[in-house]
């Protein structure tokens, strides 16, 4: 944030994403964001909304999950070592689960192509779409691990963050530099041009919609919560398939 442009870039994104309701307020924060956009001051407006749920999270396409029921539509979104899970049950307001990466024991994502009615294709006819599913092992209790299916064709970039947010933690828990890590993912150098052009400021911030509905969130007794076991990977599926993850954290039942 100390950099003019950089700075400016967080701020259009931030109201942006604020804008989409993807970063999740309350009418009195709001109404301090804005006071802190009618003043310009860029920086206090981030710092304030690096404090919200969901700020700097990737959104993901609707999709449908396995959690809490088979075929529920959710909202998956990424970011501070979680998946974030927003839905609606039958006769309930908008909920959220959150599955925080530490307690993923490990993951894999799987394609299938559809066969049409009567089981049987000719090359390059009939086919459908590639499903693509993304499957991790959550612990819900000390001693119960439960599989959880999102499907989604944004399959693969979800393993994509889970792999980032893994490395993230690891760097960390070793004290290494989570920017020297971003550098050497990208050959060793961070280029910036030479012409440094200020982004244009956003509008200011609307009014919440008075129908957008708070989110609620799902009861920390997950036990409760009936989910598919997928149990041992299926024969299509190998070992190298399976990411485990370095990161993932044995807790107690106190921890829930």
């Amino acid at each position: 944030m100390e950099n003019r442009v950089g700075l400016n870039l967080l701020y259009a994104q931030t109201v942006s994403d604020i804008e989409r309701g993807w970063i999740l307020v309350t009418k009195e924060q709001h109404r301090q964001l804005k006071s802190l956009q009618e003043k310009v001051s860029k920086k206090e407006f981030l710092r304030l909304a690096q404090t919200l749920r969901h700020y700097g999270y990737l959104r993901f396409d609707a999709c449908v999950a396995d959690f809490p029921e088979k075929d529920c539509p959710v909202v998956v979104s990424a970011g501070n070592s979680e998946l974030s899970l927003q839905l609606r049950l039958p006769g309930q307001q908008l909920r959220e689960g959150s599955f925080r990466v530490t307690r993923m024991r490990c993951w894999r994502v799987t394609s299938s192509v559809p066969l049409p009615s009567g089981g049987t294709s000719s090359p390059g006819r009939g086919r459908g779409e590639v499903r693509l599913e993304l499957a991790f092992e959550y612990l819900m209790s000390k001693d119960r691990l439960q599989w959880v299916t999102i499907t989604s064709p944004q399959a693969i970039m979800m393993s994509i963050c889970l792999q980032s947010m893994v490395d993230e933690l690891m760097v960390k828990k070793s004290g290494g530099s989570i920017r020297k890590m971003l550098r050497r993912r990208v050959g060793g150098t961070l280029r910036r041009s030479d012409s440094q052009q200020a982004v244009k400021s956003p509008p200011l911030l609307e009014s919440p919609d008075a129908s957008r509905e708070s989110m609620v969130k799902l009861s920390s007794k997950l036990s409760a919560v009936s989910l598919r076991g997928i149990g041992s990977p299926s024969t299509d599926a190998s070992a190298s398939d399976v990411h485990g993850n370095f990161a993932f954290e044995g807790i107690g039942d106190e921890d829930l």
